[in-house]
């Protein structure tokens, strides 16, 4: 026997069932780690690596729409701690923000009362984490302030709004899917309303091109027979899809960015995925599904690979990842994304679909599939090493796994994690003109789904409830709060109410399970009924069923075909006799021990409208009697001798008694039972073993209707009849007291369990109320749609002080006697599986948790007392560097900001370090220009980083991009476009086959052509060049800023271009500008001067300039901000990696006291001291502070 503990008190909770249809698009996976999904109009809290729900959010009246949890990218500390955020928004307009583990509401915001559309919340500035930004339908973006509730503007549109995407790179810049076309936003910003309308675009046909001035498509002529024809004949040839037949937007059904690469976008159709470049407004790639395959639903694209997770319409979720170009000379055609990895489908029916899925933002390995039903499977892509078969066919290029960990090369003996995140499975795609890696060190891998986890939820209602046997001094060792829940389809689910978790399924009959009674703590008896014949005849099923086992058996054997429905049964409070209630038919009474049928009552006895067993029996005068009778046996034997003196008939009762009780150690007790019949009339019947006897009659109540039900507890009866009155019987003082409750049909009383516990339970077709009917009041009431907006199906008391209600949303809830539905505290709950979530802890303990996870050098050794298997391995490895232990720290957290920060200072921490050994000069001039040469090709940073990568990689992305805008051209514009990205970036002789490329009757074919000469001509004359240079100025002084830029760029004078872009404004044109065309020393200083600028109080991004300063090498600038935005943890750890000497002692001294103070306020004292003693004189002060109070000082090592 396993031993657990009882708890005693249940946790309020819910268990829920099948999603509603609104509920489809409401769930998100958060960079906590944990999943929210809406059911109706309560809100999930998933844990995705145990499969468990831990948190049921309630206090929506409506179905819930839209969840979102917030951002992580912030530093976290005691001020602003680990905490678990969530949006929520109904159908009705209402926006919630929660704190998820208290279960209680920051603040609800009110708009108007449709459907919310959109919810996002705004992560892009440091100034405030709290702004989130919603669509309200039709046609009004409203940024809110989630923290107060306050509105901060309001601003609508000409068209429907049915979502929008933000820009990953630049969050001025967001999208709007409309029902007629795409808005372009520009302007974005949390201070006030974008200004202008946007920039319409309207799709004609997935390839043709997106044109301002088009007016919608369905004005395209229709095109006759042969021109079909043709048509058809030319997406064979072209893969061009015909104009003509136009495919307007509304059934575009999502529009995103892609995170992995800056100025691209997705949209999914249901046959085809196309990817724009938004430069040019222009398709590159189309991901299209052939004629037999399955649609589209969603596709979530990656940040960490350029890859897309695609759902189809039969729950297949498939990972899709573009190709790599290697040879230049294989002129791309488009971007292609091959399929890598699916996982099985799922059988889809009437009611089994699946909604969405959603992917794990911090690894982005980890899939969950929400199905209508209520399951959500959870998916794991793994990576297996060893090569495909060869199929030479398929044309797949070989995915390699990059041998690298957390951002470093692996040690030769390293630990390591498999399968930790989406860049750590599969390497980067590899661009033209890079070589592809040497095949020795890298391992080839094939990609697979594998389910991790299942979560399945309640069939659909309706439902018969019936909690087991209260818990009482006798069972307090081998109780569990079991709850059986009979279904529509036949089976018995039986959940354990302490964890919520579904303890057995067993499936007991073939048709609607109508009732069940228990008849002991792990046994029950359950009923169903057939649907009726023409006769009004049908199939009754009583099974018996034993838990432990899951044996289940007929009850009544033979019985039950063909005769009039089961209307009821009731055990008697001893579980010993069993009354079956018929609708046209006598009652049966069964022994419930013996299994066998004691009465079938006669064909006149009344019919039975109501029927309760007492809970009064002769059991304890039984017992004493046969103790008596077993005392005296006892003392009989002793005294032998005096036999004589006893009398004979006293001797034969004893022995009687003893053979008696030897024969049956269960005592058959009396026991007694009332009913009513249809007049009203209440009967008293007496059962004992096998004899029953009719007792007393008492009339009708003329005030009552016709009776519906009895429930008798003590002293205390209650009738309740159709009309809604109830009627109250005091049995010892002999009084009755009738109550109407205008409530219509009493349907269900039950009193609650426990001694001297009078409350009664009583269920409405509308709802339910409480009463307690020692003082005869009302203590509790629900009603539809006054305070609930689900009808009840079934009630029980599931503890003396808690009810269990199933209700028609398909849920069944847990709810103290008041029946306020209310989330619970997460920390009062009882898990079966121990949950990894740093965000559940107090905000100390979480940081806490962090510094003991980064840091032990005052150890020496790591040590961990945390129970994850192969992180604690990893962990515990004296090989895993700072910069890795950092970096895996951040994923462990999901803590977005601390992941990019550590991803970019590692790379180049590490690039630089390789830089200075190789270059001879240590000074800073010599290592800035080694950056560009000495880093190998396999260790730049990923495109997702975009501005931050290495320009070396950055330039060849973007010639690589030109390249294939180029081959995607359709029209003068994108010509015209690609002719001055080219300019820009240096590629003149392809820039003039372009100008000249301009047909006759072009009204700009005169200017390009002039262009064309005067690109060929420039030479690097002082003459031409001063000319150039004043007309460029004057240009741009009288507003042409790009074409004075370009004429600079000619002259390679890119460092003025620069300077006049930031001047007018335009930053990321600059940096851009600055990585593809100047040499390392001129494109840092352009970069700093933008780092500058993105410390500006306006603009305040400063953890953007970090980044940015990061890439430059300038680290001890970064030590210094990191420092001055008390950013002590991370500024601390920065140094410590970097320990050369660069840093100003000054500077480390102060760094290292305040995260030794930071540490000292979490108490890890040895920590601190650890950090104090670097810190030089200062440090000294803080060390003697810290052993002063040598007892007051806490525990170094506190969880």
């Amino acid at each position: 026997m396993i031993p657990y503990t009882v708890n005693i008190k249940l946790a309020a909770r819910t268990l829920t069932g099948a999603l509603n249809l609104q509920n489809k698009t409401a769930v998100d996976w958060g960079w906590q780690g944990l999943i929210a999904q809406g059911c109706h109009s309560s809100i999930l809290i998933i844990d995705p690596k145990t499969a468990q729900t831990i948190q049921v959010l309630e206090r929506h009246k409506t179905n819930v729409v839209k969840v979102k949890w917030s951002r992580e990218n912030y530093y976290h500390n005691l001020s602003s701690p680990y905490c678990l955020r969530l949006a929520s928004g109904d159908a009705s307009g209402k926006i919630i923000v929660w704190d998820v583990v208290s279960g209680t509401a920051h603040c609800e915001i009110q708009e108007h009362s449709k459907p919310i559309q959109d919810l996002e919340w705004l992560w892009n500035q440091d100034a405030s984490r709290d702004l989130l930004l919603a669509v309200h339908p039709p046609n009004y973006i409203v940024l809110w302030n989630g923290d107060t509730g306050t509105k901060l503007w309001k601003k609508s549109y000409a068209e429907n709004i049915l979502s929008f995407s933000f820009d990953p790179f630049d969050p001025s810049n967001m999208a709007l899917l409309t029902s007629e076309g795409i808005v372009f936003i520009t302007d974005f910003s949390h201070s006030k309303p974008p200004g202008s309308t946007g920039k319409k675009v309207y799709i004609a046909s997935p390839h043709a091109s997106p044109a301002h001035t088009k007016p919608a498509p369905a004005a395209a002529p229709v095109p006759t027979g042969a021109k079909k024809a043709l048509n058809k004949v030319k997406v064979l040839i072209t893969n061009e899809k015909p104009t003509a037949e136009a495919v307007t937007l509304n059934d575009c059904l999502q529009l995103s960015y892609l995170p992995s690469k800056r100025n691209h976008m997705l949209l999914l159709y249901p046959r085809e995925i196309l990817i724009l470049d938004l430069e040019l407004s222009q398709t590159v790639g189309v991901v299209a599904i052939e004629r037999s395959g399955v649609p589209f639903i969603q596709v979530i694209p990656c940040a960490q690979r350029d890859a897309l997770y695609c759902l189809h319409e039969n729950g297949c979720i498939t990972l899709r990842v573009c190709r790599s170009t290697t040879a230049p000379e294989d002129s791309v055609q488009e971007l292609v994304y091959d399929l890598r990895s699916q996982c099985d489908a799922i059988r889809v029916t009437k009611t089994v679909r699946p909604y969405r899925m959603v992917i794990c933002p911090v690894n982005e390995n980890n899939a969950a599939l929400m199905v209508s039903d209520g399951r959500v499977m959870l998916w794991e892509l793994k990576a297996h090493t060893g090569r495909a078969a060869a199929n030479p066919s398929s044309g797949l290029s070989p995915l390699y796994s990059p041998v690298s960990f957390c951002g470093a090369p692996l040690g030769p003996n390293q630990k390591r994690i498999q399968d930790l995140s989406l860049n750590s499975m599969i390497g980067q795609t590899l661009i033209a003109g890079e070589a592809p890696p040497p095949s020795s060190n890298q391992q080839e891998v094939q990609l697979k789904f594998l389910l991790t986890g299942l979560l399945s939820g309640l069939p659909l209602p309706p439902f018969a409830i019936r909690m087991c046997p209260p818990l009482t001094t006798k069972n307090i060792n081998h109780y569990q709060p079991l709850l059986a829940v009979g279904t529509s389809n036949g089976s018995v689910l039986v959940y354990n109410l302490t964890s919520g978790l579904l303890h057995k399924e067993l499936s007991v009959h073939s048709c609607e399970v109508r009732g069940i009674e228990w008849v002991s703590l792990t046994s029950f008896l359950s009923f169903a009924t057939s649907a009726p014949n023409n006769m009004g005849l049908v199939r009754n099923e009583l099974q018996h069923v034993d838990l432990p086992t899951g044996r289940c058996f007929a009850f009544r054997g033979e019985r039950g075909n063909d005769e009039p429905p089961i209307e009821m049964i009731k055990v008697s409070h001893l579980k010993q006799y069993l009354v079956v209630v018929f609708r046209d038919k006598p009652l049966e009474l069964w022994d419930i021990r013996t299994g066998t049928l004691l009465r079938e009552m006669a064909k006149n006895f009344p019919t039975v409208t109501a029927l309760e067993w007492s809970p009064s029996h002769n059991l304890k005068s039984l017992k004493k009697k046969q103790m008596a009778a077993r005392e005296a046996m006892a003392r009989q034997t002793v005294s032998d001798t005096e036999q004589s003196s006893v009398e004979s008939s006293v001797i034969s009762l004893l022995q009687d008694a003893e053979s008696k009780s030897e024969i049956s150690q269960a005592i058959s007790a009396r026991e007694h039972f009332v009913f009513t019949d249809t007049d009203g009339q209440v009967y008293h019947i007496t059962v004992e073993g096998n004899t029953v006897k009719d007792g007393a009659r008492i009339p009708p109540d003329g005030s009552m209707g016709s009776i519906a039900c009895i429930a008798w507890k003590g002293d205390t009866l209650v009738l309740g009849d159709v009309d809604g009155n109830l009627n109250f019987w005091d049995l010892k003082a002999r009084l009755s007291r009738g109550i109407p409750t205008h409530r219509g049909w009493v349907k269900k009383i039950r009193f609650a369990p426990g001694k001297g516990n009078q409350k009664l339970l009583v269920m409405y077709t509308d709802g339910a109320e409480v009463w307690d009917t020692k003082e005869v009041q009302m203590v509790s009431s629900m009603r539809i749609g006054r305070n609930v907006n689900y009808r009840i199906l079934d009630i029980d008391w599931c503890t003396s002080d808690k009810v269990v209600l199933a209700s028609d949303d398909g849920c069944i809830r847990v709810l103290e006697m008041a029946m306020k539905s209310a989330s619970y505290r997460m920390d009062e709950q009882d898990l079966t599986d121990p949950v990894w979530c740093p965000y559940l802890l107090l905000p100390r303990a979480a940081l806490t948790l962090k510094a003991f996870l980064l840091l032990q050098p005052w150890s020496g050794t790591f040590t961990m007392d945390i129970t994850q298997v192969d992180m604690k391995s990893v962990l515990q490895d004296p090989e895993l560097s700072l910069l890795q232990r950092c970096l895996l720290v951040s994923r462990l957290f999901g803590d977005e900001s601390d992941l990019q920060f550590w991803t970019v200072a590692s790379h180049y921490l590490q690039s630089f370090a390789q830089a200075r050994q190789l270059s001879v000069s240590k000074s800073e001039e010599a290592h800035a220009q080694s950056e560009g040469t000495h880093s190998s090709p396999q260790n730049h940073l990923d495109i997702c980083h975009d501005i931050l990568c290495e320009s070396s990689y950055f330039q060849k992305f973007q010639l690589d991009r030109v390249h294939l805008q180029e081959v995607k051209r359709s029209s003068y514009e994108h010509t015209k476009k690609c002719a001055d990205q080219l300019l820009l970036l240096g590629q003149t002789d392809r820039a003039v086959q372009l100008l000249l490329e301009t047909s006759a009757d072009n009204t700009s074919y005169y200017c390009d052509s002039l262009k064309a000469c005067l690109v060929t001509t420039i030479t690097s004359s002082g003459p031409s060049q001063s000319t150039i240079k004043l007309v460029a100025t004057n240009m741009i002084a009288n507003g042409k800023l790009a074409e004075g830029v370009q004429l600079l760029c000619l002259i390679d004078k890119a460092a003025d271009a620069c300077r006049y872009l930031q001047t007018y404004g335009e930053w990321n044109r600059a940096a851009w500008l600055a990585k593809v065309r100047l040499n390392p020393a001129e494109s840092s200083d352009v970069l700093k001067r933008w780092a500058e600028h993105l410390c500006s109080s306006q603009v305040n991004q400063k953890s953007k300039a970090i980044l940015v300063l990061l890439s430059l090498g300038c680290f001890y600038k970064v030590g210094e901000m990191l420092h001055s935005m008390r950013h002590f943890g991370r500024s601390a750890l920065f140094i410590e990696a970097f320990l050369l000497n660069l840093f100003a002692h000054k500077l480390i001294e102060a760094a290292f006291l305040d995260y030794a103070r930071l540490l000292r306020s979490l108490g890890l004292r040895e920590g601190a001291a650890l950090w104090a003693s670097r810190a030089g004189s200062a440090g000294q002060q803080l060390m003697e502070e810290l052993f002063q109070g040598e007892g007051a000082a806490p525990e170094t090592e506190e969880k």
